[in-house]
């Protein structure tokens, strides 16, 4: 039996993996990463290509390595400093390039992928005698084959899950396609229209249009918002969480709207909306607001109908439309309802403030922890984010090496 098993290989998983290797006792074969993925943070690095991202929006402290100054220390070493990004107001960012070299550089000198087993959790449940969960695995290699895996402990770090927000009008038009779904930047087309008002929109649209081989519509509901980072960076501080969110009850909608009211979301940092608004002056690149109607494939065209009555026509529309809601994931849902745990409201995950652990709907001790998107009712706006993933450690690990001095109890 594992000590802990994290399910998810990407930022967060990685990097609650270092912590609780570092913080705690728990030895290196106490400890596994299941994710079906060829490699660790795999799942980040397709997202980034498909939207063709070269810097992070988040600043140069925030990466998958536990000393906060180790990718800039990295950048200097290697003669890369000028992969730290200039942001008015604000710490550098560094390029995608810069990021995913130190990431490897981490997984590589820390041996991460040697903890990491290749494989979906299709069901987590308790073990016959309550002392511990069971992961119940399909192998990603294809055969098919299937593996449970007990573990005294778990950490969900599954992100978004890989479920992607597609609007009603786009249902049934299968030849429209989301960017993180199949999505390949490099297939040449000579029009191509981008749906979406955020960052990864923008991007992607500016991205395709700086290559000057094809026109390019950006089609987004409302005029472009900027901000330079995902919420208020005082949502980072532990202190202003506890003052500002923990005072309401977990699970809470007054919880929920606090962190929907904080997040930027749909914003575009104001670097990215200069070079949007360059590839828009030099030609290449347009725009439309509006909402769109509908959608059809007309003779290999793509037509969209918009709302206000004008029509766009392109080889191909790619969607930037955000994440589906992961509280309403249908793995969520399977796991919360084997393991009897609470749920508040629109199904956000009932955790222990500090702990991390998911209540038990018995009021029974825990042994399922969270980050991420998941943890957002405890963790504030930044959960998914880089920042996220080092608030929610700092809170599982001490619960994780404290569980590992004290027996569990059974049912």
């Amino acid at each position: 039996m594992f000590e802990c098993a994290i399910v998810g290989g990407g930022i967060h998983g990685t990097y609650v993996c270092q912590r609780l290797l570092e913080d705690t006792t728990l030895e290196r074969d106490e400890v596994l990463v299941v994710d079906p993925h060829e490699r660790l943070l795999e799942s980040f690095r397709r997202k980034a290509r498909a939207c063709e991202m070269d810097e992070l929006r988040s600043t140069f402290v925030h990466h998958v390595g536990t000393e906060p100054f180790g990718l800039e220390s990295f950048a200097e070493g290697r003669g890369r400093t000028d992969e730290l990004l200039p942001t008015p107001g604000y710490p550098q960012r560094p390029t995608l390039s810069l990021f995913l070299d130190y990431a490897d550089y981490v997984i590589e000198g820390n041996d991460l992928d040697s903890l990491h087993r290749q494989a979906s959790v299709d069901a987590i449940c308790r073990t016959e005698h309550g002392d511990g969960l069971v992961l119940e695995t399909t192998a990603a290699d294809g055969a098919g084959s299937s593996e449970a895996i007990r573990t005294r402990n778990c950490v969900l770090a599954i992100g978004h899950g890989g479920r992607y927000r597609k609007p009603a009008w786009a249902d049934g038009v299968d030849s429209i396609t989301h960017v993180w779904d199949g999505f390949d930047p490099e297939t040449p087309a000579e029009e191509t229209i981008v749906v979406g008002g955020g960052i990864t929109a923008a991007q992607l649209a500016t991205c395709l249009a700086e290559r000057e081989r094809e026109a390019v519509t950006l089609c987004s509901r409302h005029e472009l918002e900027t901000a330079t980072s995902e919420a208020d960076p005082r949502w980072i501080n532990w202190n202003h969480i506890e003052n500002h969110l923990h005072r309401q009850p977990a699970g809470s909608q007054d919880r929920y709207e606090i962190v929907r009211t904080a997040r930027n979301d749909a914003t575009v940092p104001q670097t990215l909306l200069e070079r949007l608004e360059s590839a828009v002056d030099d030609g290449p690149l347009s725009i439309r607001y509006g909402d769109v109607r509908s959608a059809r494939d007309v003779d290999g065209q793509m037509r969209l109908l918009l709302e206000t009555g004008g029509c766009l026509s392109a080889d191909r529309v790619v969607l930037a439309t955000g994440f589906a809601p992961v509280f309403e994931h249908p793995f969520v849902d399977r796991v919360a309802d084997e393991l009897d745990l609470e749920r508040g409201y629109r199904g956000m995950p009932v955790l222990d403030d500090e702990t991390l652990a998911w209540s038990r709907t018995d009021g029974g001790e825990s042994s399922l922890f969270v980050t991420g998107v998941l943890a957002a009712g405890t963790i504030g706006p930044f959960a998914g984010n880089i920042a996220g993933a080092r608030r929610a450690a700092d809170r599982l690990t001490d619960a994780i090496a404290a569980s590992d001095r004290l027996p569990l109890a059974a049912d």
